[in-house]
């Protein structure tokens, strides 16, 4: 049996009367990282492609894609955060501000031996961790990394190309980030995670904030005008709950509707929201999905308590979904670019290909799904594809070969 796609409706008592500080994800906190970002050497806007065949032949007005697989090289958008933080954490260590420190000005060896030795520490399915390596080498301090079993040879590779000190160990992503926070405790490392928990927030905050860089590219590359609708995918949910919190503050009640778009191994938010308690749920087991940067299965309660209040929908998708999505992106209509999106990019595309009329009009819960969605014809959509082909073997295996569990047989 084909597993299903499961959609929660956020009308809520909790969406109707919210309480979470969307502060924090204002304008001017965003453009601060946006700023930091703009001296690091290769920063560029990537691209926001406009599929118009895609748009008609899923009955909306517009549909664009972030594309974040041309970032800094490393084909996903994780860099962003894990940058900002880094940089303020070590800008704070010199008594600094960091407005007044460029990228360059942090890279310097006379910066690293006025604050010593940092040994920045994580757990990654991959894009992160790569960020985190990335980074400390440019800084001329030390990573250690964590990878949850799972993980490919080729994202462990990738990490230990940047110089980190990165292995896999036999526990899920949720137990590997306590394991992580147990070492640093010990050896007086400074954990980078995009996660938080009771006294651990301040860098989990930092890391949401840069990733704000891709939504104001966004807006910015739509001439600051708006879409309706913005798909956004979420593992522990930082990104998704920057995305909610930063169209709450510039927009309000009239802010374009979010998705919120998970593995269903590891839909921690879905389920949370679904129990209507307030309380993030955390979903345990091995969480294996092909969709490796969404297996995680305990909330941010920074980005849930934002999400629970200010998210329209939230979505559980088996993995078929995402690999439809990036065989429809890779394999556009004519008149429309390519689009290469990884396993953990692509789900959110891949729902809207399902939610097209003439597949919803085989399916009266996808039918109903597009109806609850508000997808019309003067919907104007956004997703974000968070990453390229991170892993280029995995990526071949589902777009050539389909070897994808759960998938749907014609």
């Amino acid at each position: 049996m084909t597993p299903e796609i499961r959609l929660f409706s956020n009308r809520t008592r909790f969406s109707a009367h919210p309480t979470a500080s969307v502060a924090d994800f204002s304008h001017d906190r965003l453009a601060r990282a946006l700023r930091f970002h703009r001296t690091m050497p290769g920063y560029a806007p990537t691209p926001l492609v406009r599929l118009e065949g895609l748009a008609r032949a899923l009955g909306v007005a517009s549909l664009h894609v972030k594309d974040e697989s041309a970032r800094f090289g490393l084909k996903a958008f994780k860099v962003l955060g894990g940058a900002y933080a880094m940089a303020c954490h070590i800008a704070a260590l010199a008594g600094r501000d960091l407005d007044d420190l460029p990228f360059a000005a942090l890279s310097g060896e006379a910066f690293r031996r006025s604050i010593g030795d940092v040994v920045f520490a994580t757990t990654t399915d991959g894009n992160h961790g790569r960020g985190v390596a990335w980074t400390a080498r440019q800084f001329r301090q030390k990573a250690v990394v964590h990878m949850p079993a799972g993980t490919t040879a080729q994202r462990l590779a990738a990490i230990r190309a940047e110089g980190a000190q990165a292995d896999i160990v036999p526990m899920n992503y949720d137990e590997a980030v306590r394991l992580t926070a147990r070492e640093a405790a010990e050896h007086g490392w400074t954990v980078v995670q995009d996660t938080a928990w009771p006294g651990y927030q301040q860098i989990p905050l930092w890391i949401m904030q840069g990733y704000g860089t891709l939504m104001l590219e966004a807006l910015r590359q739509l001439h600051e005008v708006p879409p309706t609708h913005v798909f956004i995918q979420a593992g522990v949910g930082s990104v998704a709950g920057m995305v909610a919190g930063m169209l709450a503050a510039a927009w309000g009640p009239e802010r374009p509707r979010v998705i919120v778009v998970e593995a269903a191994a590891a839909d921690c938010l879905y389920r949370s929201a679904v129990a209507g308690t307030g309380a993030p749920v955390a979903v345990g087991g091995d969480l294996a999905t092909v969709m490796a940067g969404l297996a995680c299965g305990e909330a941010n309660v920074l980005g849930w308590n934002i999400l629970r209040d200010y998210a329209d929908a939230f979505v559980s998708c088996p993995d078929f979904v995402t690999a439809r999505g990036m065989r429809v992106l890779g394999n556009p209509l004519p008149g429309d670019p390519a689009v290469i999106s990884g396993e953990s990019g692509a789900v959110g595309a891949g729902l809207m290909s399902l939610l097209a009329p003439d597949a919803a009009a085989g399916s009266d819960s996808l039918a109903g799904m597009r109806a609850a969605l508000g997808l019309d014809a003067h919907a104007r959509v956004l997703v974000i594809s968070t990453e390229g082909d991170t892993d280029p073997a995995r990526y071949r295996s589902i777009v050539w070969d389909g070897q994808v569990p759960g998938a749907p047989h014609s």
